[in-house]
């Protein structure tokens, strides 16, 4: 089989990581390793739609609050929820407190329980909370930290299918991208879009250099959020599934929005 092209990988990220009416050709290791390296593309994509909503609401005379709704909101309908409930599903197994086997048939019941509402009530005020913040800012600000958080969601999971990660199970959307970008690959992402954010930052913020160092430290600590929440599954399950990837997008994202809105503080 030839080698994926670069639209087979960008059909892979935004197939698989959000509803975006796009048709995935290829199912396979190779074409997993181009998707999961254009993961961050598609999280810029959302990240996108999500500030612009925003800051429209915002030039129509919406309040800062209203703004950040509607800007969480986006990457939640961008992805059918498939994220949150990621994160619910990996909060409860990891709540329960229970062996791996067990642990993980919690994750697969439909329902939700405790640990996750909590997690999940948690996750989504902290995120419009930080977001109210930025687009108090001004609207540039707002905007751009939504695009970072989508992006930086989404490089986590970039990371987190890199080499000896390994699935909790055999099937599944984890067990089809557990493992399947080298670690120099991932690494060269994380560079390349942190670069982006800070300039992404330079470009929006009041005090350039400030503005670029509170972005790219955004997207780092981000990333470590997600780290620590990675390795910690992968203690409890014995690897990574696909409600594990979910709750890292979203544990990264949060993470990501109030090191954003500290560092306005700070400035």
């Amino acid at each position: 089989m030839p080698r994926p092209t670069p639209a087979d990988g960008l059909r892979f990220a935004f197939g698989t990581l959000t509803a975006l009416p796009v048709r995935v050709r290829r199912w396979d290791r190779e074409a997993a390793r181009a998707g999961m390296l254009c993961a961050p593309v598609a999280g810029l994509v959302l990240g996108l739609l999500a500030g612009g909503l925003g800051a429209a609401l915002l030039a129509l005379g919406a309040s800062p609050l209203l703004a950040a709704v509607a800007a969480v909101a986006v990457p939640a309908a961008g992805t059918r929820g498939l994220h949150l409930d990621g994160l619910a599903d990996t909060a409860d197994g990891l709540g329960s407190g229970k062996p791996a086997a067990d642990a993980l048939r919690i994750m697969k019941q439909s329902d939700i329980g405790p640990f996750g509402v909590i997690t999940l009530v948690l996750a989504l005020f902290a995120q419009v909370a930080a977001l109210a913040e930025l687009y108090d800012e001004s609207w540039a600000r707002g905007a751009c930290g939504a695009a970072v958080a989508a992006t930086a969601a989404r490089l986590a999971l970039t990371l987190a299918a890199r080499a000896a990660v390994p699935p909790a199970r055999p099937e599944g959307l984890g067990a089809a991208v557990a493992g399947t970008v080298p670690v120099r690959a991932a690494l060269a992402v994380l560079v390349v879009t942190t670069a982006a954010a800070a300039a992404a930052g330079a470009a929006t913020g009041s005090d350039t250099v400030v503005s670029a160092l509170r972005n790219a430290a955004a997207v780092l600590l981000a990333c470590a959020a997600a780290e620590g929440l990675l390795r910690h599954c992968v203690r409890r399950f014995g690897g990574v599934t696909g409600d594990v990837f979910g709750g890292l997008a979203e544990t990264a994202a949060t993470a990501g929005l109030l090191v954003l809105a500290l560092g306005q503080h700070a400035q």
